[in-house]
């Protein structure tokens, strides 16, 4: 297997030679013949072992087998120790997944702060087997059956190409030693039956078994290239606008498929929505209707989607402003005050009012349900809510609107239109410029 690992790796890992590798070591079979496939390649390697003070003084002795083993290969090793079970409990994840969590997060603060190029796990084609079954009877899509990608980012799979058998094989002719975690031989945990009573039957019905599942992850692999390029080419006529985090949808452009909720699952998947028969409703809802994920929302906005992150609170509004400021951070950008001779000609974003007719403390707020304005040019007042249903302001346009406030009487709706009442006229003595920028 050594020959075959170094051919691996030259072949398809080459980029390798040079860099500096976390092993990432449990003290079992497979973290321990991966270390010594590595040393005998001469790649520049460390350890690193997870304490999860799970299972007492096995939980210590694979420590201290994992030490020994550094010691005696003559590699830098780093331990930690975590209190896995207090931390399941306040992320209310399973013992499992906080143990993965952890030490997930943990292997890339060392490689970030010990300039580590690449971090080594030691899945081999067994494990992708069991997560293509774990996954395939949970129910998934395509992307859940696809196999664990032998690169994703800085983590690398070295030996995903390789069966247990061949790796066991190979560590008890170079009799090498390694720990057994007590808690693999039982069979409550799904993983567990699938590895010690399914995936045997299967393999004893075929023997080609990992061979042939190898060549239809490469297949359904090369079938999911195929439903990027069609999303993608579906996207690129349904986008219409990006503006910093939020990304505007034509809807029509999913109505017109034959499929359309497949291609929404591809489009919003990534955003953390689940709820896809929803998402396909929302294209004939009303306007203003919403769905929510854990990190975004979708908002239909007549002949559009919205997608956008999940609001921030903004502690800071509503907020204050002294005549003696000149200028003042807000949520969308720097107001600036300056005194001016003549009106200039006026953009959206800076308006020209009366200095002596302001109040002071001027305030800035977020609009609300009953707030009514003078729109500056018009005949009379206008409820806001009017004035942007007028304007086309989406829903999302609407939330972000800031007004500026003189004695509770709007001065400005932000970036959209002044006051009557504060203009300047042939009686004004003091002209103030207010400018937004962002």
């Amino acid at each position: 297997m050594q020959k075959a690992f170094q051919k691996h790796i030259n072949n398809n890992f080459n980029f390798l030679k040079g860099k500096k590798i976390l092993i990432t070591i449990s003290g079992g079979l497979d973290s321990v013949a991966l270390t010594h496939l590595c040393k005998e390649t001469k790649l520049d390697i460390s350890l690193a072992h997870c304490n999860f003070n799970l299972r007492d003084e096995e939980s210590n002795g694979d420590q201290a087998f994992v030490e020994n083993l550094a010691e005696a290969l003559d590699l830098e090793v780093f331990i930690q120790h975590f209190d896995t079970t207090a931390y399941a409990q306040e992320s209310k994840l399973s013992i499992q997944m906080a143990a993965r969590e952890l030490r997930y997060n943990w292997f890339q603060e060392l490689a970030n702060q010990l300039g580590f190029d690449y971090v080594f796990t030691a899945h081999h084609a067994d494990d992708n087997l069991e997560t293509f079954l774990i996954n395939l009877t949970r129910g998934t899509g395509l992307d859940g059956l696809t196999g664990i990608p032998e690169i994703n980012g800085n983590i690398v799979r070295p030996l995903l190409k390789f069966s247990r058998e061949i790796i066991l094989s190979f560590a008890e002719q170079q009799k090498i030693e390694w720990r057994e975690d007590s808690s693999n031989a039982s069979t409550k945990y799904l993983r567990n039956k699938l590895r010690h009573e399914i995936i045997p039957k299967l393999k004893e019905t075929n023997s080609q078994l990992l061979q042939n599942f190898d060549a239809t992850l490469m297949h359904l692999n090369e079938a999911s290239d195929i439903v990027e390029e069609s999303v993608n080419a579906v996207l690129k006529r349904a986008i219409v606008a990006v503006n910093n985090d939020e990304i505007t949808y034509d809807i029509s452009e999913f109505t017109k498929l034959k499929n359309p909720k497949a291609y929404l699952v591809e489009t919003f998947k990534p955003f953390g929505f689940t709820a896809f028969g929803d998402i396909q409703n929302l294209l004939s809802a009303q306007s203003g209707k919403q769905i929510f994920s854990e990190t975004h929302r979708l908002i239909k906005d007549r002949l559009h989607i919205i997608l956008a992150p999940l609001a921030s609170e903004e502690e800071n509004i509503p907020m204050t402003i002294l005549s003696s400021e000149k200028n003042k951070s807000i949520p969308n950008g720097i107001l600036f005050f300056e005194v001016a001779n003549t009106i200039e000609k006026v953009s959206p974003n800076e308006i020209f009012v009366d200095a002596e007719i302001l109040s002071y403390p001027l305030t800035v707020r977020k609009w609300e349900d009953g707030d009514y304005f003078h729109p500056l040019g018009g005949n009379g007042k206008k409820k806001l809510s009017k004035y942007f249903k007028d304007e086309k302001l989406s829903l999302l346009d609407k939330e972000k609107c800031l007004l500026l406030c003189s004695n509770k009487e709007i001065v400005w709706v932000l970036n959209y239109r002044a006051d009557e009442r504060f203009k300047v006229t042939s009686n004004t003595n003091n002209i103030l410029k207010i400018s937004l920028k962002e």
